[in-house]
């Protein structure tokens, strides 16, 4: 009896201690599954609506509720100029709806540079911006950078045409920059980026303020205009005005108009000596 109640008191025992054991378990295995929560939560990042295009976007299109979608967004990587409701983005009026001015692709952020405002049309006058104007220049294969000029692309503008000094007279012709880091806004009739083939332009259309377009109608008046493309990771850092002439080209040094010598001044007098007249020299009193 004593042997039964020993086996007994030992398996109790024994349970006890699995049991205790099997909770440790639990309650760690717990423990560290809420840990893990815990770091999972402070990895989420904060979002924010932000809407896109359900497909490729092309110039012109006009934008509807089924051409865009909403999206949730890292709130600290949101692109500058984003919608993030639908109403600002897609009025109700259909009078006042956005047209498309830059391609997008599917799923790409709408952005409010890549569309007009509402009710505006894909006009050039929907390219311009505050205080702006357009200007348009006369190009062919050499003058216009042999086609490879695109709407939204940069250029220097060089004037080329005859001017005289002052002090040395006639320099012939002249090549200066007269307008740098220009952004284009149309080539030929197209305003449109999305531009696939090479066409050689015959004008293209410039933003320029005010006073930039009487420069440039004085220099197309007066001389022939050239365009040189700015890379896209130019700063426009030109500070030194850029001339070359004739001479400058050659490596020739310009003239020195060689100093005038003045004469000494002589005073005399006139007098007759029978029927001679004699010019006598005196000293000039002023």
């Amino acid at each position: 009896m004593r042997a039964v109640f020993g086996l007994v008191l030992v398996l109790g025992v024994a349970l006890a201690g699995g049991a205790v054991m099997m909770a440790r378990n639990y309650i760690a295995d717990y423990q560290q599954a809420l840990e893990q929560e815990r770091a999972t939560r402070e990895k989420v990042v904060p979002t924010a609506d932000v809407y896109v295009a359900t497909g490729p976007l092309r110039y012109g299109e006009q934008l509807t509720k089924d051409s865009v979608r909403k999206v949730r967004w890292p709130q600290n990587a949101i692109p500058e100029g984003a919608f993030t409701e639908l109403e600002s983005l897609i009025p109700d009026d259909p009078d006042k709806s956005r047209v498309v001015l830059r391609a997008m692709e599917k799923d790409e952020a709408i952005l409010a540079v890549k569309v007009t405002k509402p009710g505006q049309g894909a006009g050039l006058t929907s390219q311009l911006e505050r205080g702006m104007r357009a200007f348009a220049i006369r190009v062919d294969v050499a003058s216009g950078v042999s086609g490879f000029l695109r709407p939204g692309d940069r250029v220097d503008v060089y004037w080329t045409g005859s001017i005289s000094d002052t002090v040395v007279g006639a320099r012939g012709e002249v090549t200066r920059l007269i307008e740098s880091g220009v952004q284009l806004i149309a080539v030929d009739q197209t305003t449109s980026e999305d531009v696939e083939s090479t066409t050689i332009a015959r004008t293209v259309t410039v933003s320029v303020r005010p006073e930039q377009v009487a420069a440039l109608a004085q220099a197309q008046t007066t001389g022939r205009l050239s365009l040189a493309l700015v890379g896209i990771e130019d700063d426009d850092a030109i500070v030194d005005p850029i001339e070359v002439d004739q001479r400058a080209l050659l490596g020739l040094e310009d003239e020195v108009p060689a100093p005038i010598t003045q004469k000494p001044e002589v005073c005399t007098i006139r007098t007759r000596r029978g029927s001679e007249v004699v010019d006598i020299p005196i000293p000039c009193t002023n």
